[in-house]
């Protein structure tokens, strides 16, 4: 089977294109970020089951997650280019409202939110 000059250099550039392609989308990946964190009453106590509101301040978009029983939290596959609040809510009490800036470069933000618990 004969190949032209001009089918090797079509199939050439269409590898190399498929190579370029899957190492950008690898490097957007990878850019991401992660906010992670515990959800604490005041004396250090994790608060299962305690909401996590996570805003993009660009589309105003909201996600939520639950803390597990540790009090662990995580958002992930965050824009980096986007600022975000955060902040958590039990039993009608909530957490200060915490910033991530786009200025700050680390892939992975750890943000403990803390709740004052009122006592009845």
């Amino acid at each position: 089977m004969k190949r032209s000059p001009n089918m090797v250099m079509v199939i050439a550039v269409a590898l190399i294109f498929s190579v370029v392609s899957a190492a950008q989308d690898s490097k957007k990946e990878t850019q991401l970020r992660t906010v992670r964190g515990v959800v604490s009453d005041k004396a250090e106590n994790p608060l299962a089951g305690s909401v996590v509101f996570l805003k993009n301040l660009r589309t105003n978009g909201v996600r939520s997650n639950f803390a597990d029983d540790n009090g662990e939290y995580r958002f992930s596959g965050l824009d980096p280019n986007a600022d975000y609040e955060v902040h958590a809510e039990f039993e009608g009490a909530k957490s200060p409202v915490r910033s991530v800036t786009s200025l700050d470069s680390r892939k992975e933000i750890v943000i403990n939110l803390k709740i004052d618990r009122k006592k009845s």
